[in-house]
Order: structure tokens, then C-alpha cells, then sequence
């Protein structure tokens, strides 16, 4: 049976006190949106994205997805309503999400469906997700009968202290027939105090119309809604920790764990070991046998098979690290293929290069890359020796085997096996130093 989904992400976030939409927020490297996308794409057929008016940026994280604008924000039951023209005529399930849920798992919507009928299970007119919450806080209330079967949601504000106590807490999401839920959504009426169209209210019109109506449990860590920057805050720790656990389970070795910071999309190879307070931002990739040392920083880039970083080294963007290479101490590398073996062992910026195989850079190199209007590059050939303290004007090539004098600033091509130097020559004026220091003493009086 095909599968559609809604997601809601037209909410402002105001507890965020932030100008991002809220479901922009990022979590391990990746929006919230983008998360619960991730999950719905291995078990929906079809997404479709509910976003608030003036939200360019969410429509271009929903693409290729269909999206749809909530005009006026009258409530979750009026957004998802918002959907329904572009399901016309949809003879499958829907199943209505909300970004500000973003870590449920492909397998819980999978138990969703399931529980709904259309993956072999039982079937119910109506299945929704639930959770039980060390702290039930202001969640409503899943009110089941002497079956389980759900008989009504009740909003904390409404429950007496009986239904309080009920642990099995809402967690918004449902699942029902396509015709059936949107029928229902045109049914919930805003008789409330907020005047809004709540999503929940079609439970009791599922009942009234003798449909079975069930709860399917799940961990908290997924169902919590985010709602503010410290359950944000909650949300990245249960990321971190998964992800951590995922990487030493793959075969990497991390000697703080708790200190290490990754991005959802990460990938370490066999006995890599990754050192205190690294972090890893989006699209990294380390190969194996790989060391990545203290308080480094990687993003965009690639560290092969080997090869050794840090500490206190930065992998920029179109980085890609050669087998045994070596980034040192306080080296920043950005938009740099690093040959094989080759090392830049301490201090260095190299920017928008090719270093070749067994070429060492010495300490205080830089590469000019930027003139201010344009990006240059340098092209450094294999087995160079680049003295330290040389400082490259691009766009400039050293060829294979080449050798630059420490201090030198090139602004030409240097040819292979070539030495290289362009500094002033040394020069000394005997006694102008205590002349100079006189000569001041007598102008301060």
C-alpha cells in the first residue's frame, strides 16, 4: 500500500527566540527538517511539506519535496488540512509528522504503518505514536479502554488529576486513510481558547465513527518535541551519544568520547582513533588506520588511510589528506590535496593547493591564495622541500624536487630541482643601535 506524509514545519519557534525558523535549527550538522526527512524517505512514498509564509529558506530545505504554505496559522489540524490538495485523489495512508520531532526512527514509522494495516499488521481505522516520559510535564493524556484500543487524547489543561496520572503521553503523530483523515480534519472544529484547529480532535471523530484507534509506544528520545533552545540542547546530547557509540562499534577508538562532537553524516573507518575534544562537522570521511588528534577541526574534507592530524589542526572544505600524510600543530588546510607521505608538521596555512607526494612544508608557510577579488592556486610537485617561513604567491608551481630558502617570499614559478630564495640581504651598521636608543632618551628630555 502506498504511503504519503505531511510535515508540519510552518511553526515560528518563538520559545527559540530566534529570526531561523524553527525547524532550521541544526542538530549534529544537519536542520531538524532535514532529519525528519531523512527518516520518512525509506518508508513514505510521498512527502509533503507544510511551511509558514516567507520561509524561502524551508522550502529549499524540503526540496525535492513537495511544500505548501500555511497562509494563517490556525492551528496543526488547519496545516495539515493545507496538504490536501496536493494528495488529491491519493488512495493510500497519510501520516501526519512534525519537524520539531526530528529523531524518529525509520523503524518506529515503520511499527506506525504496521499498526495501521498496511505492512501485515492487525489494521486500525486510525494508529498514532506515544511515549511514556520520566517527566509527563504538560503532555496530553492517551486515554485507552479495557483493550487498548485509544478512546480519547486529553490536554493536560483538561484532565482531571485521575487522567494526569495516566503515563501514556501523545506524542502528535498519527496514521490513517487518506479520504478518512482529511474528512476528519474538515471535522475539528477551533472551540477552544486559542481559536485553533487542533490535530488530536480527529481521534474522538475516528471513535464517533466506530473506528479502532490504537497507540503505538515509543522511547522518549524520538517522540520529545523541541521547543526551545535547551531542549535543543537535550536533543544534540541523545544524537552525540548514538552517534559516539555507532563510531566505536565500527571499530574506532575515542579516548574521551564525550568530548568528541560529530555530524550526522560522519564516517570512520576501522581502528581510527580520534583524540580528546575533536570535532567533526559535515562531510567528513576518515579512512582507516587513520589518527586524528586533539582539539582538531574537520569539515568538507577527506583524511586517507594512515595519516596523522593534529593536534589543534584545521581541515577546511575540499581538504582531501593523503595516505600518511601529516598535519601538524596549528595547520590550516583549505581546499588542499595533500600527496601521499607528504607533511606540513606545524604552523602553516595552505589554501587552494596541491602538495605532491613526500613534500615537506615547513613551519610558517603560507600560500596567498586571495588578492581580493579572486581565489589563486599554488601547485607544489613531490618531493619538495619548502623552507620555513616561505611565503607563496599565487598563482605560483614548485616543480618535483625543488627546494625553497626559509624566509623567502616567491612570486615565480620554480623550476624542478631548483633552489629558490627572494629575501634582502643581510645587513649591520655597528653602534646604530645604541644611537638610535640615545637619540630617543634625548628627544624624551
Amino acid at each position: 500500500m502506498n504511503a504519503a506524509a505531511i510535515l508540519l514545519a510552518a511553526g515560528l519557534g518563538t520559545r527559540m527566540k530566534s529570526r531561523l525558523p524553527k525547524a532550521l535549527h541544526p542538530i549534529a550538522g544537519r536542520p531538524m527538517l532535514s532529519h525528519l526527512i531523512a527518516a520518512c524517505e525509506g518508508v513514505f512514498d510521498r512527502l509533503v511539506v507544510v511551511v509558514g509564509p516567507d520561509m524561502p529558506a524551508l522550502e529549499r530545505a524540503a526540496a525535492p519535496h513537495a511544500t505548501v504554505v500555511q497562509a494563517e496559522r490556525l492551528g496543526t489540524g488547519h496545516a495539515a488540512l493545507q496538504a490536501a490538495p496536493l494528495l488529491d485523489g491519493f488512495a493510500g495512508d497519510v501520516a501526519v509528522l512534525y519537524a520539531d520531532n526530528p529523531l524518529i526512527s525509520p523503524a518506529t514509522l515503520r511499527r506506525l504503518r504496521a499498526a495501521r494495516g498496511a505492512e501485515g499488521g492487525e489494521g486500525a481505522g486510525l494508529a498514532l505514536l506515544a511515549m511514556r516520559p520520566e517527566d509527563p510535564a504538560k503532555y496530553g493524556r492517551v486515554m485507552q479502554d479495557g483493550s487498548g484500543n485509544v478512546t480519547r487524547i486529553v490536554e493536560y489543561a483538561d484532565a482531571t488529576e485521575a487522567e494526569r496520572a495516566v503515563g501514556l503521553c501523545n506524542a502528535g503523530v498519527l496514521c490513517a486513510p487518506a479520504a478518512d483523515l482529511f474528512r476528519w480534519l474538515r471535522g475539528v472544529r477551533n472551540e477552544n481558547r486559542a481559536g485553533e484547529y487542533y490535530l488530536p480532535d480527529v481521534v474522538p471523530l475516528a471513535v464517533a465513527e466506530g473506528k479502532r484507534v490504537v497507540a503505538v509506544e515509543a522511547p522518549e528520545a524520538e517522540l520529545r518535541g523541541i521547543n526551545s533552545r535547551v531542549e535543543l540542547a537535550a536533543a544534540e546530547a541523545t544524537v552525540q551519544q548514538a552517534l559516539r557509540r555507532a563510531a566505536m562499534e565500527g571499530g574506532a577508538t575515542l579516548t574521551w568520547p564525550e568530548s568528541v562532537v560529530f555530524s550526522h553524516d560522519t564516517r570512520l573507518g576501522q581502528d581510527v582513533t580520534v583524540g580528546p575534544h575533536v570535532v567533526f562537522g559535515p562531510g567528513v570521511t576518515v579512512e582507516d588506520g587513520a589518527e586524528i588528534r586533539a582539539f582538531s577541526h574537520l569539515e568538507g574534507c577527506v583524511v586517507r588511510a594512515g595519516a596523522l592530524v593534529g593536534p589543534y589542526a584545521r581541515l577546511r572544505p575540499g581538504t582531501d589528506v593523503g595516505p600518511a600524510a601529516h598535519v601538524g600543530n596549528f595547520v590550516e588546510l583549505k581546499n588542499v590535496a595533500l600527496g601521499q607521505g607528504a607533511k606540513a608538521n606545524h604552523l602553516t596555512y595552505l589554501g587552494d593547493a596541491s602538495v605532491g607526494a613526500g613534500t615537506n612544508v615547513g613551519a610558517g608557510t603560507i600560500t596567498c591564495n586571495y588578492d581580493g577579488f579572486a581565489k589563486h592556486r599554488t601547485e607544489i610537485g613531490a618531493g619538495v622541500f619548502v623552507g620555513s617561513h616561505t611565503t607563496l604567491i599565487a598563482p605560483i608551481a614548485l616543480g618535483d624536487g625543488a627546494m625553497t630558502a626559509a624566509g623567502s617570499v616567491l612570486t615565480r614559478d620554480v623550476a624542478p630541482d631548483a633552489l629558490a630564495f627572494a629575501r634582502a640581504r643581510a645587513a649591520e651598521k655597528p653602534g646604530a643601535a645604541a644611537a638610535f636608543r640615545a637619540a630617543r632618551r634625548k628627544e624624551k628630555g
